[in-house]
Order: C-alpha cells, then structure tokens, then sequence
C-alpha cells in the first residue's frame, strides 16, 4: 500500500507481510527483529527498509540507542562476521547497492564506532569493520547493550583490558588518543587497586602513564623484560612523536628513567641503550598485586618434585654425564663461573644431548636437575611456532626472557631444558623467492637463538635426534656435547632385568643379542605387558617379548622414514 502525501516523496508503509507472524509480543527478542531487517534489506535496499521495516526498525533503535540507518548498518555486519573484518564494499554487496552509496552513510559507520559499537580498521587494505564479541554477547544475554562494567576490577583483569586495547591499537582499530581515554578511564574507575594509585600519585603527565602502562603490560602478559624500541612504535599516530621518545630513551632523558621506573638492560654490567626494562623498584612497588613469581609458570619443574631414577649408560656416556653432574653441583659451579668471569669469559654453560628417540637424553636432564638441585624451565619448541609472521621470533625472545627473569629471582640457577631442539638449531635455509618469507623467518629465529646463548648466564641443555643436521654456528655455542647412544649388551641387559625382574638371565641374554634397541623402547614393551596383563590376563612368555620386540622396532622404522630420519 502507498500513501500518497502533497509535496512529498512517496513513502511505502509497513507491508503486514513483514512481520513476525507466529510469534507472541512475549517470544520475540532483538535477534528476530535483526533477522526481518536483514530480509527486508535485502530484498528492497536501504530507502524502503527504512519504511517497510520500521517496526523492526523502531524495535531495534529503542533497544540499541541508534538511529534507523545505523540499524541497517549494524544488522549487515551483524550477518557478515564472527568478530572478524568486513570491508566496505562486502557491506555495500550485502545490501545490493553500490560502494559509492555505501560511502554516503560513512558519518553513520564512525557514530558507531565512536559509541563501541563497532570497531574500525584503516590500513593499506582501506577500511574495514568488526562487531565485537561482547557486543554480540550482550544482544543474547540481555536482549540489549548493557555496556561492559570496568569497575571493581581485578588486577588481573585490568591487565587482561589493557593487553585487548594494546592489541586493538595494534590492529588501527583505535587511535592512540582513543586508546589513552580508555585507558585512562580504566585507572580512574578502578582506584581500589593499589597498581592504579601509585599510577596517579606517581606519573602527572598522562603520555607518560601510558607508555610505564605499556611497560607493565609487556613485562606482566608477554613476560618481557627486555624491550626494543620497535616494541612501541605502534602506540604512535605521528613518526614524529615516535623519533622524539626513541632520542629520549636513548639518551636517558625521558622523565620515567629519571623517576626510576625505567632503565636500560644490561648484562655483565654492560648497559645497552636501544633495549630497556622496568626497574626492580618499580616491580616492586607498582606490581605488588600482581603474582610475577615465575616460579608457579607451567612449565617450571621443581626438582622436588622430579623422581629419582637408575639410568643406564655406556661407560663414555656415563664418564660425561658425571662430569656434568660434578660441575653443576653449586659449589663448584660458582667457583667455575667466579674464574671464567674473571678471565672475560662468557659464563653460561650450553649443553647438547643428542641421539636417536629413546636413549633418555630428557630423563638425564631432568636426573641432573634432581642430583644439582636445580629447578628447570621446560621448553617444548612446537610451542614456539606461530602462524602469524612474527610470532614465532617474539615467543623465543620471550623464552629467554623468562628464563633471565626466574634465574634472577632464583638462589640456585635454574636449567633451561630446550626439547627436541632439531628444528632451530639445524643448518640454515638459503633465501628463495619461492619460500623467502618462511626462510626468512626460520633464520631469523636461528640468529636469536645464536645471539642469546652467546649472552647466556645460566645453564642450557637442549636434546636434539639430529646431530648431523646441526648448523655450525651452533657447535662452538655448546660448551659440553654428549652423543646418548642405543645401551651396549651389558647395559640393556640390566635394563630389561630392572623392569622384567622375573626375567630368567639366559631370556634377558637372549633378549639382549637378539633386539640392539634403546632403553626408551625396552619401557613401550614392558608397558605394553602390563596393559596385556591387565586387559587380557596374559602371563608373561618368551614367544610374546620376542614378538613385541618385532613390533617396536617395526613401528619404529615406520616412522623414522615417515618423518624422513636418515634412510
């Protein structure tokens, strides 16, 4: 139906097949009325969606606190994305008109940002748009916005705000000056905590709050303590501003250096003047709240908590691993330090395990740890790869960060056990077109890696299957190499003895001169009769240890070649 008015456009109004026949007052939420917008949308374009659906339309700017062109706007963007970018012209598509009009209602895009409703993205791209998550939560909570309360926050929760927004600014999604607003409403609303009073009694200027903020954040969510000046750079709208901070940091002038909140890193005494760190007092003072004790991370092993184990070695094996043992022991260890710093030498000690899967390079390491009383910080490097360009080299630089900040804070240096280290110590790619970004990235790493246990102060033992493939730079980097080989005779004998105690001498002879195996694959056997026993009540017999033997190295041969281990 049209209703015709004098000196007027036509206007279409509400088409009753456009409501939400079925459903009661009672069942419909924002959602359904989102749905119709979209339909009518869709079906009519903007201008008659706007007289068509205005039912929805009125339902939804009530709820929403916005106008009927945003609504539109809102509900496409709504269909477009899981909180993830939609480009202008995907909006445009999705209202069937072109990427000029589209543009026309750019002032109604940036009201909705400016009210959080949306995020906006500008780069080189152009500009692109998301809804966050907590915006869609919202809509299926509480049928409404109900704006996030940032009040009575934990101190971890305010740093988990801080580290979305550093992110955000990251991404463009805010401008700095946005970012430092919402910031610094997060310190004003949260004057409970101890963090955001020493904040505002400290700092005056609030440049300056955000970039110690920035400090913390780093230090507290991406555990570095070791901070280059590309590390800010983002937070900048003007490379103006950017240069002025760098000459300010450089030459120890800026005002967060002279208060003592931050400092040049150094090591061995030696100051460097492109890297800087929070000082020791302002983690004291400022991070009271926070648990920094390194110690409680996942991936520390306390050598409390490491059991005692009988190992089996051949005798050069065992004559290495002694010595090892003996130098590590603190005593003699901060003697061997105290001298080779006294001769200008590099003080940290690099250790490589290397051999096939199965000698117990992992499990010596961890029977020094208990026989030297040193905690270790376990590093699985599968955990290093990241699939964003990188992240990979920011989570290595992070590994010795951690590693440099539980020594400090430990009595007895710790070990850092790198596991399965093949993949970043082996020898390094030659740059192709083809490949240059990966290759790139993978020597990237290898030169951060060679670089920290250059540097190391500590102690590094890193396991390795793949000696062979280990790039040169890499051999004068470890001090001590031990190559774990398969257990002579003697030793798997005492091996299959040890764990099959009801094994008769001449079955474990047998057992031994027939299967050259590691003590590592002896224990898969073993495993597995128990489970047999357990599961099938099968007794323990020569004919089924002689056939599991055949399956384990079977299995084991299949998967060297499968993963391309020597041929």
């Amino acid at each position: 139906m049209k209703l015709s008015l004098p000196g007027k456009r036509t206007i279409l109004a509400p088409d009753p097949s456009e409501s939400l026949n079925g459903i009661t007052d009672n069942d419909i939420c924002i959602l359904d009325h989102i749905e119709k917008i979209l339909e009518i949308s869709k079906k009519y374009g903007i201008d008659k969606c706007l007289s068509r659906g205005k039912n929805h339309l009125d339902y939804v700017t009530e709820k929403l606190h916005i106008n009927p062109l945003q609504a539109i706007i809102f509900t496409h963007l709504l269909n477009q994305g899981n909180d993830s970018y939609i480009k202008i012209n995907e909006i445009a598509e999705s209202l069937n008109c072109s990427n000029v009009k589209i543009l026309k209602y750019g002032s109604e895009c940036e009201a909705l940002v400016k009210m959080k409703i949306i995020r906006c993205k500008k780069d080189s791209d152009g500009i692109s748009y998301r809804i966050p998550c907590n915006i869609q939560e919202s809509l299926i909570k509480y049928n409404e916005l109900k704006p996030e309360k940032n009040e009575n926050l934990s101190i971890y929760k305010l740093f988990t705000h801080f580290k979305h927004l550093f992110s955000e600014r990251e991404n463009s999604e805010y401008s700095y000056e946005s970012m430092k607003l919402e910031i610094l409403d997060l310190i004003n609303q949260n004057m409970h905590l101890l963090f955001c009073q020493k904040i505002k009694s400290a700092i005056s200027n609030e440049d300056d709050i955000i970039l110690f903020i920035c400090f913390c954040h780093l230090f507290k969510n991406d555990h570095d303590d070791n901070i280059k000046f590309y590390q800010l750079e983002f937070m900048f709208d003007s490379v103006l501003d950017s240069m002025d901070l760098e000459a300010e940091l450089t030459n120890g002038n800026h005002i967060l250096m002279k208060n003592n909140l931050i400092e040049y890193t150094n090591s061995n005494g030696f100051a460097y003047q492109d890297t800087w760190k929070l000082t020791d007092y302002a983690k004291k003072e400022f991070l009271k709240e926070l648990n920094c004790d390194i110690k409680n991370h996942r991936n520390i092993i306390q050598y409390k908590k490491i059991s005692k184990k009988k190992m089996y070695y051949n005798s050069k094996e065992a004559s290495d691993i002694q010595k090892l043992i003996t130098l590590l022991q603190e005593e003699n260890f901060n003697k061997i330090i105290e001298r080779l710093e006294s001769k200008g030498m590099r003080k940290g000690f690099a250790c490589l395990f290397s051999g096939g899967p199965g000698t117990g390079k992992t499990e010596t390491a961890y029977q020094i740890a208990y026989e030297t009383k040193r905690d270790i910080m376990f590093v699985d490097i599968s955990d290093t790869k990241s699939m964003w360009y990188g992240g990979s080299e920011k989570r290595i630089k992070e590994i010795f960060n951690s590693y440099r900040n539980l020594a400090e804070k430990s009595d007895i240096a710790p070990i850092l056990l790198i596991n399965e280290a093949d993949a970043i110590i082996s020898k390094r790619k030659e740059i192709s077109s083809a490949n240059d970004t990966i290759d790139q990235t993978e020597n990237t790493i290898q030169n951060i890696i060679l670089q920290e246990i250059e540097n190391l102060s500590g102690i590094l033992i890193a396991t390795s299957n793949l000696i062979q493939n280990m790039d040169k730079a890499f051999e004068r980097r470890f001090l001590y190499k031990i190559i774990f080989e398969n257990p002579c005779t003697a030793s798997r004998k005492e091996i299959w003895q040890s764990m099959l105690p009801e094994l008769s001498d001449n079955a474990a002879l047998k057992l031994t001169e027939e299967f050259e195996i590691s003590g590592g694959q002896i224990e898969n056997i073993v495993r597995k009769i128990e489970v047999d026993a357990i599961l099938n009540g099968k007794e323990l017999c020569m004919e089924n240890l002689i056939q599991y033997c055949r399956n384990e190295i079977l299995n084991c041969f299949n998967m060297v070649k499968k993963i391309g281990f020597g041929a």
